[in-house]
């Protein structure tokens, strides 16, 4: 991937800065062989890349060690919050870049970004994204929220949110308006294996929260029958997926099985407190 030009703004001592210069990539990893190396492939423009690893126990480390600019540290994971804010301290420039170690930033994003004010009026930006199965994006996400993945490290902060996390920005924010892939390329073992975690802690957060201060997505999760179903029409035919063949039915039986998890989970533990 080639590096963009960027524009330069001028410091008061003459010298030059781009904003590119002023970021660092975070990701966090555990066990991601089949997802890093793309990741990284995608970042050959910055000077550093903090990288906070979970004790992987595959190849991860051998790969990252093959990046002369990834400087790894690693801890032993709790929350994704309490993860994310302990790779907050180890960056050392004004902005952050936080990333997944299955997002792919993409040239056009690159571009824009580099284009960015160092120290204009805006403290952090969204991005959107396009998901991908077996490498090739399917035609809507809008189920993928935009997330918050560049910021000013001095005005941000990362707090727990049932199974991930949420960046509390103090100041203001925008959207980008080119993409991230999501493209996964862990097996489906590995997937069910996170969501037999995320769905735990999922289900603690909708029945901890009271009914009125639930969103629209959680007070239909926590009807339990409701959510997969949903699921399944709103991916199939509103989000178009039908017509992605296989790779569109793959992501839609995901996302339904991902929601029925959860309805079981929810099922579960009420009973469970009533005995």
């Amino acid at each position: 991937m080639q590096t963009p030009t960027t524009e330069n703004w001028s410091n008061p001592d003459g010298t030059n800065v781009s904003m590119l210069e002023q970021i660092t990539p975070l990701i966090l990893t555990y066990n991601e062989t089949p997802n890093i190396g793309r990741t990284l492939d995608c970042l050959t423009w910055a000077k550093k890349i903090i990288v906070i690893d979970s004790y992987s126990t595959d190849t991860t480390l051998e790969i990252l060690k093959s990046y002369p600019q990834v400087q790894v540290f690693q801890r032993e994971f709790d929350t994704h919050g309490k993860q994310w804010n302990y790779g907050l301290e180890q960056v050392h420039t004004p902005w952050v870049l936080s990333l997944d170690a299955d997002y792919l930033v993409t040239d056009d994003l690159v571009s824009e970004i580099a284009t960015l004010p160092v120290d204009g009026q805006i403290d952090g930006y969204f991005a959107q994204f396009k998901y991908c199965v077996f490498g090739q994006p399917v035609r809507n996400t809008r189920i993928l929220p935009p997330r918050q993945v560049l910021f000013k490290k001095s005005k941000a902060i990362y707090i727990d949110d049932g199974h991930t996390q949420v960046l509390q920005l103090t100041g203001q924010s925008t959207l980008l308006s080119a993409y991230i892939y999501h493209d996964d390329r862990k097996p489906f073992s590995r997937w069910l294996w996170a969501q037999e975690r995320y769905t735990v802690l999922e289900s603690k957060k909708i029945l901890a929260t009271p009914v009125n201060e639930l969103d629209w997505v959680d007070r239909i999760r926590r009807k339990k029958v409701l959510a997969p179903w949903m699921v399944f029409i709103y991916c199939l035919f509103v989000e178009g997926w039908i017509f992605d063949g296989w790779r569109g039915w793959y992501y839609v039986f995901q996302r339904v099985l991902a929601e029925t998890i959860l309805a079981i989970r929810l099922i579960e533990a009420e009973n469970l407190k009533n005995h």
